[in-house]
């Protein structure tokens, strides 16, 4: 659980190789703030970007002495932190753990804490889309500050909650399962009205509204690579909501609260295998003769898992309610999708390159070919499809699946929550850092100096995609909570500055001076450096305290 990624560092013939994938593609000017782009204003603003290093001090790595760290749950923060054992704050001997540097580690220990005390490696060899597991921890508290009924109840009472947009009113009595939502707002006494004459409530997008939430799923989307969403289910005792069915998503099912007792049933045939759409509702009468694969009750702390395609159903006890949450990940997110990209776009490439895919059908293949005539013994018949094999052999050497992949890494990053920022992190980057008004002024600005140290704030927050005849980053950081709430957002950089954005991901979690990156002019070092900061994908650390201070 300790183990730590390797620092990945760019070198030399790294930095060539990203220098010549780019050549010859079109530069796009960088868009610029109108302080950056106006020249008399860009006099005054052009790199100002200073604030006080005391300010950056918790960022610097000092000493040696490894803390000794472990996770619990920080009831301010409703989520689970590491706590450092008498490690000195103030100082020298501070040293940062790992995770708290590097997101990619933190998203690989949060999953290890969702699955204690399974290993992932075990896990993703031996469970993965094969089969259930079930955790049964006898630890009551374990998940109880990702979400309750009481943080609900608040959620109804200080938002705008819709039925059908956030809230379904649920029930399945008698083999027979009903939606009741009614028109308009999900006001809590109607909520608790049904929840009392004995309906399920489904909460639909929980991470819009919870803190704890957003945090939990957005750092577990960049472990996985794919959006990971959540809905929350409250059921009134003895009672059950939903009828079975199987779903589209890996779903890893979360007890915060009460008991429920659940039946798994493994898939029935191939094609309820790993399916890309979910299933309608079974009737008794189809899942009479299915006995379940397990049959389980889980209390309050308890984890269970399976994958797509596995059938289930749950009920609550006659003697208490359920709170549970239920979060899915690798939706679409299969060889399939990505082929649904790369085919098309390698079929375009071998049509405009390959003259074969130009020519014209044989005037008479209709008399040959089709589903009426696929038991006909015809040479011709046996020309034509063998020239379709070759056809289609071909296509696949104009298959550009990196190009496809970073398409494919597009939509997830338009699909993805934006990060949930520390303290730390938004007073070292533009978030919280930088010009405010002050008694009257404005005060506090940055100036990014060719020796100020940078880093991305997140390793997952961005992609680096060439389209358009350009290069564009996409990034989360301007994301909704609300699903696909917005158009993808993306800078326009170029591919004469790519090289530097690429060098920020291989040199992550190390911080670097902005004269290290990999373009031949400084002001372009600074540019992207000055763009980057303003969409509030950097965080810095700034030298020379006493410069700073003497300008207050």
């Amino acid at each position: 659980a300790s183990q730590s990624r390797d620092e990945v560092v760019a070198n030399d013939n790294g930095d060539e190789k990203s220098s010549r994938r780019f050549i010859g593609m079109k530069s796009n000017r960088v868009r610029k703030s109108l302080s950056r782009s106006d020249p008399v204003l860009n006099m005054k603003s052009r790199f100002k970007r200073r604030q006080s290093s005391r300010q950056f001090q918790a960022l610097k790595t000092v000493g040696s002495v490894q803390p000794d760290c472990s996770f619990t749950f920080d009831k301010k923060k409703s989520f689970f932190v590491p706590f450092v054992n008498q490690i000195g704050y103030g100082q020298s001997s501070i040293t940062k753990p790992p995770f708290l540097n590097d997101s990619r580690i933190q998203a690989m220990k949060c999953f290890e804490w969702l699955i204690n005390p399974h290993k992932p490696d075990a896990f993703f060899k031996n469970i993965w889309e094969k089969k259930p597991l079930l955790l049964k921890r006898k630890q009551r508290d374990y998940f109880a500050h990702v979400f309750s009924t009481a943080e609900f109840d608040k959620i109804l009472r200080d938002n705008h909650i819709q039925f059908n947009r956030n809230i379904d009113v649920t029930s399945y009595v008698n083999g027979e399962r009903k939606t009741h939502n009614p028109d308009g707002r999900a006001y809590p006494a109607i909520i608790w009205d049904y929840f009392q004459n004995g309906c399920s409530i489904r909460f639909l997008n929980p991470q819009t509204y919870s803190r704890s939430v957003w945090k939990l799923n957005s750092v577990l989307q960049e472990y996985f690579g794919s959006f990971v969403g959540a809905n929350v289910y409250l059921t009134p005792a003895g009672s059950q909501g939903f009828a079975p069915h199987y779903d589209d998503i890996e779903a890893f099912i979360l007890q915060l609260e009460g008991k429920k007792v659940w039946r798994v049933y493994a898939p029935g045939n191939d094609t309820e295998s790993l399916p890309r759409t979910s299933s309608g509702n079974f009737s008794r009468s189809q899942m009479q003769d299915r006995e379940p694969l397990m049959q389980v009750e889980l209390e309050a702390g308890d984890l269970l898992y399976f994958p797509r395609g596995f059938i289930h159903e749950a009920r609550t006890t006659d003697e208490t309610h359920s709170l549970h949450i239920t979060l899915s990940a690798s939706q679409k997110n299969t060889f399939g999708d990505l082929l649904e990209i790369l085919l098309p776009q390698a079929l375009q490439s071998a049509i405009e390159d390959d003259i074969e895919f130009r020519q014209s059908l044989p005037h008479d293949y209709l008399n040959y070919m089709g589903v009426a005539n696929q038991e006909m013994i015809d040479p011709q018949r046996y020309d034509f499809l063998a020239k379709m094999q070759t056809l289609i052999g071909k296509v696949m050497n104009y298959a550009r699946i990196d190009s496809a992949i970073d398409q494919k890494a597009k939509q997830y990053i338009h699909s993805c929550l934006p990060p949930v920022l520390n303290e730390e992190s938004k007073k070292s980057s533009i978030h919280l850092g930088g010009e405010k008004w002050v008694n009257g002024e404005v005060k506090g600005a940055i100036e990014l100096e060719p020796d100020t140290q940078i880093k991305l704030i997140r390793h997952g927050v961005l992609r680096v995609v060439i389209e358009d005849e350009t290069v564009r980053v996409y990034h989360t950081l301007e994301n909704s909570r609300v699903y696909q709430e917005f158009e993808p957002q993306f800078i326009d950089i170029g591919a004469d500055k790519a090289p530097a954005v690429e060098y920020l991901l291989k040199t992550y979690p190390q911080y670097v001076n902005i004269e290290q990156l990999p373009l031949d002019l400084l002001e372009d070092k600074l540019d992207i450096a000055n763009l980057l900061y303003d969409k509030g994908l950097l965080t810095v650390i700034m030298e020379n305290e006493s410069d700073m201070e003497s300008d207050r």
